[in-house]
């Protein structure tokens, strides 16, 4: 795998156009980019999940997304105006002290996005304290975070570089944006499964982190997209995601400070293994759809096994699992 680190990224035809901004675990460094993999030697809910895993809300039925608290179920609660010397969350490791995931093992799609209109703060519940602030983009990359819960006018958001945290943002100066799409990796069965409002799309063998890197458990997101020089990556842009390394020490010092990053891989005979620094590798159409069709924001939640609920279909259904399909309508 690889890891990859942050750069500013643009859209469009210029993104294309345009060395990347992430930097992602494996192998490149590029300016504040994710690390990816370097090659090896000269990187409903009836689940049948890991242990640890907590059911999902039986109150959802199929088909529906993580559901929202109504704005007039509770009144609005303040916010308390924050110090001008808050962090910003940025591609470094975001700050202490803001709160788990609810349910981190959640397969329940997050529907909605949130997009920050101006810098706004982020606080560890509603109406709590302010932790950081959160900009529209980091390293010039536009920022959707996925919403897992609402309550009291606030909403509750997946951090960027922090494994299973969330901090809560009062209403005012942010968007939404619907999210159609949920990216299953299962680490014991080598798969990735994509998801476009709860019906399998497409699924794929993945390798995933070694015992000593292994890939996070937990729910993240699409951060954005990076373009990392080599052939080991398939000349294809690489997705950075959210999430950071359990174990920022296990990995080389070369890729401290690195995201897990989503990328194809230069030997696809290499696919289906435990061999990575802590990335997904995918083969490399594979990527080229994932690019085209997974807006940044979009849910990958991470799971030892997975057994689709009733709502989802079961990817053993899946008649051409490796095979990429025409690009699926948004």
């Amino acid at each position: 795998m690889a890891f990859v680190r942050f750069s500013p990224i643009v859209s469009g035809r210029a993104l294309r156009r345009t060395g990347a901004a992430l930097a992602v675990l494996g192998g490149v460094l590029v300016l504040t980019v994710v690390a990816v993999d370097g090659p090896a030697g000269p990187r409903r809910t009836t689940d049948r999940q890991s242990a640890a895993e907590p059911p999902p809300p039986a109150a959802v039925a199929p088909g529906d997304v993580a559901p929202a608290t109504p704005a007039h179920a509770e009144p609005t609660l303040p916010a308390a105006p924050p110090p001008a010397d808050l962090p910003v969350l940025d591609y470094q490791p975001a700050p202490r002290g803001f709160p788990e995931d609810p349910a981190p093992t959640s397969t329940v799609r997050l529907g909605e996005g949130l997009r920050p209109i101006r810098r706004l703060a982020v606080y560890d519940a509603p109406g709590g304290r302010p932790r950081a602030f959160l900009a529209p983009t980091i390293s010039g990359v536009p920022v959707t975070l996925p919403i897992v819960a609402r309550r009291a006018g606030w909403a509750a958001v997946l951090l960027p570089s922090a494994n299973r945290r969330v901090g809560w943002v009062p209403p005012g100066s942010w968007s939404t944006v619907e999210l159609r799409d949920i990216l299953v990796a299962v680490r014991r069965a080598h798969r990735l499964h994509w998801y476009r409002d709860d019906r399998l799309v497409r699924s794929w063998p993945v390798s995933v982190g070694t015992p000593v890197t292994p890939t996070p458990l937990g729910r993240t997101f699409v951060l954005g997209r990076s373009l990392l020089p080599g052939r080991v990556y398939a000349g294809v842009e690489v997705l950075a995601l959210g999430a950071v390394p359990d174990d920022p020490d296990s990995v080389p010092s070369t890729l401290r400070g690195a995201h897990i990053g989503l990328h194809a891989w230069y030997d696809s005979r290499q696919l289906g293994r435990s061999n990575s620094n802590g990335c997904i590798r995918i083969s490399r159409k594979a990527q080229e759809l994932l690019l085209a069709e997974v807006p940044p924001g979009t849910e990958l939640l991470v799971l030892d096994r997975f057994s689709a609920p009733q709502r989802l279909t079961d990817p053993d259904t899946d008649p051409e699992p490796d095979t990429a399909p025409r690009a699926a309508r948004r």
